[in-house]
């Protein structure tokens, strides 16, 4: 890296990565097995996924993020929050400290806060790195659209390990015609299934975009709920304090202090001491992916 360049930080979505990776095979019955009976399907897949992304970004630091235990402290604002998530597979459950162990193993730099999301690290790295860092996140999770500013890029996971679907500030303004940070005020009004939170009952995405394009946050529409046509005004106000509370849950918490110097972000050399650790752990599928990747 150029004296005068700026890093490029590459965060990684542990928890998609290695959801995506355990679905794609496990659909097909494909587990992997390693020489306990133990499957690594979502492990090697998260790290085969990662190792591509380094290799198509060419980032100079990386961080992965982590959820750690279903209960955060959004649960404490609503018992609904992701209650309606299925429990994991059994063979996705020993995976999880698995992979976070081999991601520590290999160097990458891990971050895991308990009572807290992966979203929520990776927005204080936001946060923490705007301006001074070039930023991809991979993900597949659309909430994260809230953290685009210039100079930050998220790559969803689209298909296989390379193919990517990108969105800059830019793209989302152009697209939504709202700032990335509106987003959470149209998500507090659609509420959002996946998440188990209702938002507000009977206004739908169209609906809701058109509010914030006209009156820019939920607390600017409750201002103005006079002007709004009768039917909309009276779902608001039946639905006002879920509207908040919505809002609460949409928005990813960005204030956690993630003050580690750049160099410990420094992305580790792949070679034959690690190599031969990933191998001797059983991973043949990811020694032969980070073979052809960075041993070429």
């Amino acid at each position: 890296m150029e004296m005068n360049e700026k890093p490029h930080l590459l965060l990684i979505d542990g928890m998609a990565l290695l959801f995506r990776s355990f679905f794609a095979t496990s659909a097909m019955g494909h587990y992997f097995p390693n020489a306990e009976g133990v499957p690594t399907n979502g492990v090697q897949g998260f790290a085969r996924h990662t190792m591509t992304a380094m290799s198509l970004f060419k980032p100079s630091h990386m961080a992965v993020c982590w959820d750690m235990g279903a209960h955060t402290f959004r649960n404490d604002l609503f018992d609904g929050y992701k209650a309606n998530r299925p429990a994991p597979a059994p063979e996705l459950v020993p995976q999880f400290d698995m992979t976070r162990n081999l991601s520590e193993m290999i160097g990458w730099k891990n971050y895991g806060i308990p009572g807290m999301e992966a979203d929520d690290l990776i927005g204080s790295m936001v946060r923490e790195w705007d301006g001074k860092s070039e930023i991809t996140i991979v993900t597949g999770d659309k909430d994260l659209l809230q953290l685009l500013r210039p100079g930050v890029r998220i790559a969803f996971m689209k298909k296989g390990y390379a193919v990517y679907d990108f969105y800059t500030y830019d793209r989302f303004v152009e697209e939504y015609g709202i700032t990335p940070k509106q987003f959470i005020d149209k998500k507090a009004f659609t509420g959002d299934s996946s998440d188990g939170y209702p938002g507000v009952k009977g206004i739908g995405p169209k609906t809701a975009l058109k509010l914030i394009q006209e009156y820019g946050t939920v607390e600017g529409v409750i201002e103005s709920l006079q002007e709004l046509a009768p039917g909309v005004r009276k779902k608001i106000e039946v639905d006002m304090d879920m509207l908040f509370l919505s809002k609460k849950l949409a928005e990813i918490h960005c204030a956690i202090e993630m003050n580690d110097p750049i160099d410990e972000l420094k992305i580790p050399v792949y070679d034959q001491v690690m190599r031969g650790l990933i191998e001797a752990e059983g991973y043949t599928m990811i020694v032969k992916q980070a073979d052809s990747l960075f041993l070429k």
